[in-house]
């Protein structure tokens, strides 16, 4: 088995003491807080599963994006795939106890094999915890049973979905659920709608309807309940937001909107930042409210930044994946990510994965072109595992504040928080 001393990434600012803090906190009240935890999924029930992206700053660990439809599960570490394994069993149970039969429900983008990669992989988790699973593409293409070779070599089997009545399937296959990884940026196709077998997570929770914004709305209400548990400032495991609900950046409209809100952001997150004692200069992310894969994201470190777009700089805000147009953007706090990863120092941040409550692991987002407050997820990037086997639960561990451990327990901390928040948003 690797050894995670050796690839753990190294924080490379002074910046640490709040951060150390906050790992003793959660160290010194773990107890406390897997009781609340276990109190608060009787409440509401985790979603199947999903991925948080986080960043760590070395003043702040807080998350900054929240996927209910994750690709990725090629990116986690094989050695770890029996928890993989039996969390899945026991998320999926969660929602359709006798369930034998699943077919999932893949992204229409078939010429991105590394996202195939990640289909092989949820494909041998679902086998593996005894599942029946076939995947049923939204797409035509594949009226016959058709092989998809992947970015690693590995094949899988995918068919076209069919519909009868009020169930969905394959020629020769009724699924008991329904397992989307589709996040429906588009809209939720006719054929996904109205029916009586169980689809999880909810179609409903797809981009062509969920808001950052509105899942941000609920992050802020559970990590305030569950700061003031632990005494501590929920401004170290929360970014500040703002949200503006009409813009159209190629016709300028909405733009005061915008400026309002960076302003308005800018100067509270430079309050924050002089309480603590923190010389770093405020940034923030401004993004589409709504999709993935990194598109429509960008840095402002400036007021003036948002009046002076250039034609190029609104281009690229204005649509998202798919080619869907911006009208609603998440204005909120950037974070710094002060890890970095190897000999080059290439700027990393975790992204932790889970199945249900359980975290599974996760790897670091790497990419050694990109700076330290800015996006992460684009052309270039690359992945490197990490996993949560130990969590430094024992005093005779003699965990440091330092101890990679640490951090990851820490890291599980925050994205089951997130996990929360979304289970909170599912119940509305």
């Amino acid at each position: 088995m690797q050894n995670y001393e050796d690839v753990t990434p190294h924080l490379t600012t002074a910046l640490t003491g709040p951060l150390h803090l906050l790992e003793k906190q959660l160290l010194s009240r773990q107890t406390e807080i897997e009781a609340w935890f276990q109190n608060q999924w009787q409440k509401s029930k985790a979603p199947v599963y999903g991925s948080v992206d986080l960043r760590n700053s070395g003043f702040k660990l807080a998350p900054v994006d929240m996927n209910l439809f994750p690709a990725g599960f090629n990116n986690l570490n094989p050695a770890f795939l029996p928890m993989s394994i039996e969390a899945a069993k026991l998320a999926i149970a969660q929602f359709v106890p006798r369930a034998k039969k699943i077919l999932l429900v893949p992204e229409s983008h078939t010429r991105n094999l590394f996202y195939w990669d990640n289909v092989a992989a949820l494909i041998k988790i679902l086998n593996s915890a005894g599942y029946e699973t076939r995947i049923g593409s939204l797409l035509p293409d594949f009226q016959a049973p058709s092989a998809i070779t992947t970015k690693s070599g590995d094949s899988v089997i995918v068919e076209t979905l069919a519909r009868q009545n009020d169930h969905i399937g394959l020629q020769d296959f009724i699924p008991d659920v329904i397992l989307l990884n589709n996040d429906l940026t588009e809209g939720i196709p006719n054929i996904l709608q109205n029916l009586q077998q169980p689809v999880i997570p909810p179609a409903e929770l797809g981009w062509s309807q969920r808001l950052k914004s509105g899942h941000f709305q609920y992050y802020k209400q559970v990590s305030d309940e569950f700061a003031n548990m632990i005494d501590i400032d929920p401004w170290f495991i929360a970014p500040l937001f703002r949200h503006c609900g009409e813009i159209d950046f190629m016709n300028r409209d909405g733009e005061d909107c915008l400026t309002k809100n960076v302003d308005q952001l800018l100067k509270e997150i430079e309050k924050k930042y002089l309480e603590y004692e923190i010389e770093s200069k405020p940034f923030i992310i401004v993004k589409a409210d709504a999709g993935t894969y990194g598109m429509a994201v960008m840095t402002v470190r400036d007021v003036e930044e948002v009046r002076s777009l250039n034609r190029k700089q609104r281009t690229s805000m204005s649509k998202s994946k798919g080619g869907q147009p911006v009208h609603k953007v998440i204005v909120q706090e950037g974070v710094y990510t002060f890890e970095t990863w190897g000999p080059e120092n290439a700027v990393a941040e975790p992204v932790v994965y889970l199945w249900g409550q359980r975290v599974v692991g996760g790897f670091y987002r790497i990419h050694k072109d990109r700076g330290v407050d800015e996006n992460l997820n684009s052309p270039g990037m690359r992945f490197e595992p990490i996993a949560f086997a130990k969590s430094c639960q024992h005093p005779a561990e003699s965990c440091t504040p330092e101890h990679y451990q640490n951090r990851f327990y820490a890291y599980g901390v925050i994205a089951r928080l997130s996990m929360l928040a979304a289970a909170r948003e599912i119940l509305g």
